[in-house]
């Protein structure tokens, strides 16, 4: 590839949070980068839906384009941010088309790189630039370039983190301040720790987008279409976190990616995790990765993994790599040998259960609920019953020793229609 000009004409496309506060740090940050790169950055375009929005700082209207097409057919950009969201429409459709037109991509969009990383990487290598994003795994917390260059010659087995700061959040404060999944999601949205709509954020798909992006890049394989386990923690209640706590455990909801048998297990859900433990002790809207590799041991690394600040640091070291000119494969190694791994059947995969049960209080219900986990081999480590005589109803939490998916699946199905069980039973493994 030619050496890069001096001056570097930079489009920002999408003006959120993110959008804006990066482009605060580009225009106060210019100095520091021209003496840490030797290149001086311009801010040549930006994009937006409503240039009329009220945001912190005015905008150039010399420089706004309602549609981000145009800037391709009117500017010339040397790098382009794409900060929309989404995996398909326009940010797939900028992205692409900014990468024909042989221009560098630095985007924070972890659903567009999980669906259509593969296309977009064999692009960015056919058109020889870079397409960079740092910021769509752990927000601040370097990991991809740690996994890519810091740890480059290991061989990583396995990759534990907590990934999403809105479920964290809301899972530390339940466990700090006795209130309700409700009420803590509430306070969450208030300070911005949560979106309006913050499905994917409680439903474990952003996670599982993360990864997705770190399997990839662990193992140096394609990255998996195939379904993996997936659930988040919209039915975690109160009396979960009393109990966790009493058990002398907390709930988190953890990403695991691991390799079994040269096969690829993925898996996102909740997770009850010894108090004592490092990631029992990740709190609010902390990130936190744990990399298993070989000579390395563990690495952990910790820090903000969301909003507009760890995200901009994120969006800004890929800037000064691609400055520095550190032109390389997205994925650490060339497209063409990334391999395809076969997943792991889930239904063989064993954990120990918590299981907790809403049913009548009236007798035999337990004995119903035994007598179908002894028929698919479940054996009960621990018992414990907690009556609601007012309400003639009764919780039953039950440990399980170690049982596989598939038995653990059978059963549950079986139990959800028992009459006497109030409510499906609530699920978390144990890690």
């Amino acid at each position: 590839m030619k050496e890069m000009s001096k001056t570097i004409n930079i489009a920002v496309v999408g003006l959120g949070q993110v959008g804006c506060y990066l482009l605060n740090e580009l225009n106060t940050k210019k100095k520091d980068i021209e003496i840490k790169t030797g290149k001086k950055i311009l801010i040549t375009a930006i994009a937006a839906k409503n240039i009329n929005k009220k945001r912190r700082f005015k905008i150039n209207k010399k420089i706004f384009y309602k549609n981000p097409f145009k800037i391709l057919k009117e500017k010339k950009i040397d790098i382009l941010f794409e900060l929309i969201g989404l995996s398909d429409g326009v940010s797939k459709k900028i992205v692409e088309q900014s990468i024909k037109k042989k221009i560098h991509v630095i985007t924070a969009n972890k659903a567009l790189i999980a669906k259509h990383g593969e296309f977009l990487t064999s692009l960015a290598e056919k058109n020889k630039v870079n397409l960079e994003f740092e910021a769509s795994v752990a927000g601040g917390i370097p990991i991809l370039r740690t996994i890519k260059e810091g740890l480059a010659t290991n061989k990583i087995d396995k990759v534990v983190g907590i990934l999403n700061g809105t479920s964290n959040y809301i899972l530390s404060e339940m466990q700090e301040t006795n209130n309700s999944f409700k009420d803590v999601l509430k306070k969450a949205q208030k300070l911005g720790f949560a979106e309006t709509n913050p499905k994917f954020d409680l439903n474990g798909q952003d996670v599982l987008s993360k990864i997705k992006i770190l399997s990839s890049l662990s193992f140096n394989k394609k990255i998996s279409k195939n379904k993996s386990l997936m659930k988040g923690i919209e039915d975690i209640e109160l009396k979960d976190i009393k109990m966790a706590n009493s058990l002398g455990m907390k709930i988190k909801l953890l990403g695991i990616t691991e390799i079994i048998g040269n096969k690829l297990f993925e898996r996102v859900h909740p997770c009850l995790v010894n108090k004592e433990s490092y990631i029992a002790n990740i709190n609010g809207v902390m990130n936190a990765v744990i990399l298993n590799g070989s000579p390395v041991g563990e690495s952990v690394l910790q820090g903000e993994g969301a909003g507009p600040g760890p995200t901009s640091s994120a969006l800004m070291s890929d800037l000064l790599s691609i400055l520095r000119g550190n032109i390389k494969y997205p994925f650490g190694v060339s497209h063409n040998k990334r391999k395809i791994i076969k997943n792991y059947d889930l239904n063989k995969y064993s954990n120990s259960l918590y299981l907790r049960f809403e049913v009548r209080d009236k007798p035999g219900v337990l004995s119903q609920i035994t007598k179908l986990l002894a028929r698919f081999s479940i054996s009960i480590d621990r018992l414990i019953q907690i009556p609601d005589h007012k309400n003639k109803r009764a919780s039953i939490v039950i440990i399980t020793h170690k049982t596989n998916e598939l038995n653990s699946s059978k059963c549950l199905n079986l139990l959800k229609i028992n009459k006497n069980i109030l409510k499906n039973p609530t699920l978390i493994r144990l890690f």
